[in-house]
């Protein structure tokens, strides 16, 4: 979240940034509760100050035999004010973070306005191939090939649930193997298995809560959450610590399966693997310190890039207009395959700058060296990638006429063949 200070400093900013990121929150009577709490901080204060003085005279008093009724008295006045006063400071306070929760981050100055029509298309790779025969979308080759079973997956758990069968069960685990075995061994990440259910602070700090709540699966007999993306649990495991700033950068990646509702309707896009309930997906998360944050977001979006070179697949990099950035991101690029069977650009991964935001969130702090203040992390994140449309790309550009799907070199160690049949 935001600092009051900042807000209070910079309220043009923000407002600027709740209107182009589409937002909902009452900055004006944030404002004004602000005032108030701190003129009721001012009042409390010197109430305090007044009754320090009246227990040093009460005490002078009774120590010379005197009498200190009327002083006691005064004093139990000023308590009750102060009690009264201090209660109202906790009310106003309650308000002000009802409100502050939903003010988002705010967009840097790299990122264009407007709605998801404004993204730029900033960098394109590799070359789209022309087939010389009709590509089939990827739910029909991969029913052809026995690799996925749809209407099995759906018995089981209902709609947009998905069961990989045989070479697509194998093709999974090659493509997670792959992209970790990558980011550790190529890219200097450390790998980290965490937990899939996680506490309702935790996704309060990497900002899926309140917002999007309606879109995540919840556990309410436990109050637990089954994780949108390793994000929430990887950049909590450092929630409410004080990081060394020799040890920064901390880089970390994770596979997880990821759970989303997806309440909204997204009509044909619901079709095969291309918004599905469960997925799995590998993670990239960092703790940086926040003179770095922007080079590191660069560095992050190539290290996820690699991954789709090495795999020799189209794609291109979108950085995301301030009306498609999500809440908690202050600059995000989009990595978008073409897949030819349903001749469209899917996004396949995220790669985000969050600054200052979810590490205030969830208090991770660092010190540069001993004996300095400790400062927030920044903190940034991106998919290494997301396998659901990762392998609706494989299936389609891979495709031969014989109704075959080559195997990219990069996996053939992994699945040990060069084609699927």
């Amino acid at each position: 979240m935001l600092s009051l200070r900042f807000i209070r400093e910079n309220p043009d900013k923000v407002r600027h940034a709740i209107q182009v990121k589409g937002m909902d929150a009452d900055l004006d009577m944030l404002l004004t509760l602000d005032k108030k709490r701190r003129e009721l901080i001012r009042k409390s204060d010197s109430l305090k100050a007044e009754r320090n003085t009246a227990s040093e005279q009460i005490g002078r008093l009774k120590k010379q035999g005197e009498n200190a009724q009327e002083a006691i008295t005064a004093m139990r006045k000023v308590s009750n004010e102060i009690k009264e006063l201090d209660n109202e400071i906790k009310i106003t306070e309650e308000k002000i973070n009802d409100i502050l929760i939903f003010i988002p981050n705010i967009p840097h100055e790299t990122v264009p306005e407007g709605d998801e029509t404004n993204n730029q298309i900033i960098k394109e790779w590799g070359q789209v191939t022309k087939h010389d025969f009709k590509i089939k979308p990827h739910w029909e080759i991969a029913e052809k090939l026995g690799i996925i079973d749809f209407i099995r997956g759906s018995r089981l758990s209902g709609a947009n649930f998905v069961s990989f069968t045989g070479m697509g069960a194998k093709l999974q685990r090659a493509l997670i193997n792959f992209m970790i075995d990558m980011h550790v061994e190529k890219q200097g990440y450390r790998e980290t298995w965490v937990p899939f259910i996680v506490k309702r602070d935790m996704m309060f700090g990497t900002g899926q809560l309140p917002k999007l709540e309606d879109d995540m699966y919840l556990v309410e007999k436990d109050d637990l959450f089954l994780i949108p993306t390793a994000e929430v649990p990887v950049t909590n495991l450092h929630r409410e610590e004080i990081l060394a700033g020799k040890d920064l950068p901390i880089r970390y990646t994770a596979y997880t399966p990821c759970f989303r509702r997806e309440a909204g309707s997204y009509g044909a896009e619901t079709r095969g693997l291309m918004r599905i309930h469960q997925f799995n997906k590998v993670e990239m998360v960092k703790f940086v310190e926040p003179e770095n944050s922007y080079d590191e977001l660069e560095l992050l979006l190539k290290d996820a890039e690699e991954v789709i070179q090495v795999l020799e697949l189209p794609y291109r990099v979108a950085i995301l207009a301030t009306g498609d950035l999500s809440f908690a991101a202050a600059k995000c690029y989009d990595i978008e395959l073409f897949a030819p069977g349903v001749d469209k650009w899917l996004e396949v991964s995220s790669v985000s700058n969050f600054t200052d935001f979810q590490a205030r969130r969830m208090n991770i702090r660092y010190r540069k060296k001993k004996g300095d203040k400790p400062r927030f992390v920044h903190t940034l994140n991106g998919s290494g990638v997301a396998l659901p449309r990762l392998i609706i790309a494989i299936l389609e550009n891979y495709q031969t006429d014989e109704g075959t799907v080559v195997v990219p070199e990069a996996l053939r160690p992994y699945l040990k063949t060069d084609i699927i049949k």
